[in-house]
């Protein structure tokens, strides 16, 4: 398949998932020495930890419900692919895949320090807001 466009060139410069994937790829370099201490040398093909976890965080600030329509949305979402670091034409991970390697790294508390490493350099840049406000979905 030729593809002659890029995701990078689909999503607008001053969209803000351009600061929140800075500041999320940041944090996985940090990191990356804990993610080699996890992921065995031989078994079943997973996802990469980096992926996995921006997967989590995509789920979160897009309202995802599932492991499942995450992997549709990648099927048709080039944001979304940009935000993981995919092409246009790579294979969109299967669901059950991702549920299983999730839940391994739930047991060993990565996503808890992924999560809180996003949150408190949000706060430090001022990216975020004490301000309250509900929604009615009735």
């Amino acid at each position: 398949m030729v593809c002659l466009m890029d995701p990078e060139s689909l999503v607008p410069a001053a969209h803000p998932i351009r600061s929140i994937k800075k500041l999320a790829d940041g944090i996985l370099s940090e990191m990356s020495p804990v993610f080699d201490e996890v992921y065995a040398e031989r078994g079943r093909a997973s996802i990469p930890p980096e992926r996995l976890l921006k997967s989590m965080l995509l789920m979160a600030l897009y309202g995802v419900r599932s492991e499942r329509q995450l992997c549709e949305q990648l099927q048709y979402n080039m944001m979304f692919r940009w935000f993981l670091d995919m092409s246009m034409t790579e294979n969109v991970f299967d669901a059950s895949t991702f549920s299983k390697n999730r839940e391994r790294f739930l047991s060993v508390e990565l996503t808890a320090q992924f999560f809180d490493g996003v949150v408190e350099q949000a706060r430090t840049k001022r990216l975020m807001s004490d301000e309250h406000f509900s929604v009615d979905g009735t």
